[in-house]
């Protein structure tokens, strides 16, 4: 195996501040660091999500909100027009698929705007390796609404899964969700493999059940609506069969993706360190104890760990990194990207 890559020195002055930027269907939020610092000198939060529209993620509706949110963040720090900013990372929920736009229009813009001559791009699972695992050998399962799994042995990149609701995302909230649903409605019907706490709960949540279609359907966040149910098959799983049932199958579909990505073997030949991450493991045991058994059963090398920090974390220290010269993760055309530097070996 070839020695991970460091990215060029830079030479970032001391305290010179750099930005970590994510992108999600919830919104964009920024954070203000310094390249010598631990953490966030301020954030701001930004609710409108950043349109997609058919070239892809829409480059001028981020510049639209990034920009003033920067500088008001500099100006709150002091920093004046904010020209002294050593680097930039920016995470993007679909920057893999739909970034060709970001690719093509932020390094020019950002340095024309602030200076910027570091940047990096990365997916959305990608910061929320870096937030999680930081620049080690390891994998991340990133799951909410959705659920990607991405590792790497610092010389290339491992992806599973996060092709979204209708193609993916096994075991995340929407295909949880959508599990549930389709038992309760089974109940209804009284088709086998029903659920009558979870058509219980159907009514309770979102009225007669056969109302459900004309409601989800014609919504454009049918994934968000789908996984808003997820916490209501993990109340049912302790005393429901079918609703535990579920869980079960979640947790062996996310030990799956995790055991396509995980290295051989982590740091010094130990354990892989597998971090898991995102809103979905708030359900705790109801999902943690079989996905841990699971884990033990698919990926015997693997050792479960909780995040240690969110993807906006992430991007902050993959900025600190790039600003050092200090940037371990591998590059990779659509996964991370450093305008000017050529990725190396690329799997996916």
């Amino acid at each position: 195996m070839s020695a991970p890559r460091r990215s060029p020195e830079a030479t970032a002055a001391p305290g010179a501040h750099v930005l970590g930027v994510d992108s999600g269907g919830s919104g964009l939020r920024i954070a203000l660091g310094t390249a010598d610092g631990a953490g966030p000198v301020a954030t701001e939060d930004c609710e409108a999500p950043v349109r997609t529209g058919p070239a892809g993620i829409d480059a001028g509706h981020l510049l639209e909100q990034l920009l003033p949110a920067v500088r008001r963040l500099l100006g709150q720090s002091g920093a004046g027009d904010g020209r002294e900013v050593a680097a930039v990372a920016i995470g993007a929920a679909g920057m893999a698929t739909l970034g060709d736009q970001l690719r093509a229009e932020l390094p020019s813009a950002l340095e024309q705007a602030l200076g910027v001559r570091r940047l990096a791009l990365a997916a959305d699972g990608v910061t929320a390796y870096a937030g999680a695992v930081g620049q080690r050998p390891g994998a991340v399962v990133a799951a909410g609404t959705g659920m990607i799994t991405l590792g790497t042995d610092l010389t290339s990149w491992r992806r599973a899964d996060g092709w979204g609701h209708l193609l993916g995302d096994c075991g995340g909230g929407a295909w949880i969700g959508r599990a549930g649903l389709d038992a309760a409605m089974r109940a209804h019907d009284g088709r086998r493999g029903g659920s009558a706490a979870l058509l219980s709960r159907l009514e309770a949540v979102f009225g007669p059940a056969p109302e459900l279609p004309s409601l989800l359907y014609p919504r454009s966040d049918r994934p968000a609506v789908l996984a808003s149910f997820a916490p209501e098959v993990a109340r049912c799983a302790g005393h429901d069969p079918v609703a535990a049932g579920i869980l079960r199958e979640a947790a062996a579909h996310i030990a799956e993706a995790a055991a396509a990505v995980c290295p051989a073997a982590g740091a010094d030949g130990g354990p892989c360190e597998v971090a898991l991450t995102g809103g979905l493991f708030r359900m705790g045991d109801p999902l943690l104890v079989p996905l841990r058994e699971e884990l033990s059963r698919q990926v015997p090398q693997a050792r479960a760990v909780p995040g240690s920090g969110d993807p906006l974390a992430g991007a902050l220290s993959i900025a600190r990194a790039l600003a050092v010269g200090d940037l371990r993760l591998p590059l990779h055309p659509t996964l991370l990207r450093v305008p000017g530097e050529e990725p190396g070996q690329a799997t996916v």
